[in-house]
């Protein structure tokens, strides 16, 4: 690999994402801090209080997709990120890269769908700008999409606040948005549809916060590198070994077989609707009766322990055969452009 230009790899949010950002980003823009520590919003502290605020892309192609489009997308996706940092979405922006030659009607329908999917989550977007480029410097649309949202003064979270002993809990089934997209994207057709999970959290988020309390210790939503990533972040960050179990690992029979056709490991495709929680143990079963109190929670499961703290953490998957295997942190992105 060329490693004096930028690979596709770099933007897959695995091990050469975080060495992009440490290497590079951090050190231009204000270093210091370790890119696997860095959440999903930056936190602001101001004298009425603290303000979670996040910014992110959206490359993806198809531009629709069964089960969303990349304006719900955009849209979602920003909701999310300041949701799992434990904050109540206030309002977001949106920019847009449009492809000299866009069809109009596709533009208008991409919008329709994030302004109704910003009005349903009670958000709206406040401000945004729009740019024009040269046919063959795009395909089609980028958006950029910032948000910003109100912390409860009594939330914390973070991974300083993972003991050993905690449970970790999954919202949902894994890998719906990456093998929807790659499936939409490669014409594959299989016997039950495969849809994209993209959704907003904030509510179920909220009903976690506001019943578990102290006993919620942190949140993300596993999107690029899936699950995978995730708890490689949270094993590296804290000094801990975590144990999954594959059995207890929601999944629909369809993703388990798109994923095998298509020569991906679950565990690392993108979600776009699905919630990672680390709970106290005593809390487990209650976080899984929140989340299933809500549509986009009902197959939530408890799916492993945080271990102790170890020179070489590591991340350890129970096999469904009775084997074991490391869980690692995805080196680029299996599955490019795929939010």
């Amino acid at each position: 690999m060329d490693t004096s230009r930028i690979q596709l790899a770099h933007g897959g949010g695995g091990q050469l994402t975080a060495e992009l950002i440490r290497d590079v980003i951090l050190p231009a823009l204000g270093g210091g801090q370790d890119p696997h520590a860095l959440a999903d919003a930056a936190v602001l502290e101001t004298g009425g209080g603290r303000l979670a605020f996040t910014t992110d892309m959206y490359v993806v192609q198809p531009l629709e997709f069964p089960g969303g489009d990349i304006g719900k997308l955009a849209v979602c996706g920003t909701i999310n990120d300041l949701a799992v940092c434990g904050a109540k979405p206030l309002a977001l922006s949106m920019g847009l890269v449009l492809q000299e030659g866009l069809e109009i009607d596709l533009l208008q329908r991409v919008l329709d769908s994030a302004g109704r999917q910003a009005r349903q989550a009670g958000i709206r977007v406040v401000t945004g700008d729009t740019k024009v480029v040269e046919r063959s410097a795009l395909d089609g649309i980028i958006v950029n999409t910032s948000g910003v949202g109100l912390i409860g003064a009594d939330v914390r979270l973070g991974f300083d606040r993972i003991q050993s002993g905690d449970r970790v809990v999954l919202s949902g089934p894994l890998g719906e948005h990456g093998l929807a997209v790659m499936s939409q994207r490669k014409g594959l057709s299989f016997t039950a549809d495969l849809v994209s999970d993209c959704a907003p959290l904030h509510e179920l988020v909220s009903d976690l916060l506001d019943e578990l309390g102290e006993n919620l210790r942190f949140m993300r939503d596993p999107t690029r590198s899936g699950l995978a990533a995730v708890l490689a972040d949270i094993a590296e960050s804290r000094g801990v070994d975590i144990e999954i179990e594959e059995s207890a690992i929601p999944a629909h029979r369809t993703a388990r077989s798109a994923a095998e056709m298509l020569g991906l490991d679950l565990l690392q495709v993108a979600n776009e609707g699905k919630l990672v929680a680390v709970v106290a143990e005593g809390a487990a079963r209650r976080a899984v009766d929140v989340m299933r109190r809500h549509a986009i929670g009902s197959r939530a499961a408890v799916i492993g322990t945080i271990g102790p703290a170890g020179e070489s953490p590591i991340v350890e998957l129970a096999t469904a055969a009775g084997g074991r295997r490391i869980v690692q942190m995805p080196y680029g992105e299996e599955l490019p452009r795929i939010c």
